[in-house]
């Protein structure tokens, strides 16, 4: 990474760049409403923002309640990807939630997604159990998957 990669807590001041990102990523992207409500009503939310030069690139949502995190979503700009930023990201919120007292993290992912499985057992993710149906899209399963913090 160079030193124009930073990383920060991310607030609803940042909905509209987490939108763009979830639009350029994901099928089902979350609205800016859900993005509200994350930063307005939901205190376990903390979400962490990878930047470039000022300009929010990348991010990643998780829920740390007592001492169990799960990870709501992740996503890099596609023009970013495959430069190992995602993998940058997963780290710093596995660090930020480790400090918030998180013992244990989860996610799920789609079964068909092996790229980031990859990054995920990279990191030190086991395979959990499969979520039938998880995916509103296509009715694709979810694996879920875990990691000791």
């Amino acid at each position: 990474m160079t030193s124009s990669f930073t990383f920060r807590f991310l607030n609803e001041n940042d909905v509209n760049e987490l939108f763009e990102i979830e639009q350029a990523s994901f099928t089902l992207p979350w609205t800016k409403e859900a993005f509200h409500n994350e930063f307005l009503q939901n205190k376990f939310a903390i979400y962490i923002g990878l930047e470039d030069e000022g300009k929010v690139i990348g991010y990643c949502g998780v829920w740390v309640v007592i001492d169990e995190a799960h990870i709501t979503n992740v996503a890099v700009l596609p023009e970013y990807r495959g430069k190992k930023l995602g993998e940058a990201l997963m780290k710093q919120v596995m660090e930020v939630a480790s400090e918030k007292g998180a013992k244990s993290m989860t996610l799920e992912v789609r079964v068909s997604n092996h790229i980031a499985q990859s990054l995920y057992r990279k990191l030190g993710f086991q395979d959990g159990a499969i979520r039938k149906k998880y995916y509103l899209d296509n009715q694709e399963d979810a694996l879920v998957m875990w990691v000791n913090l």
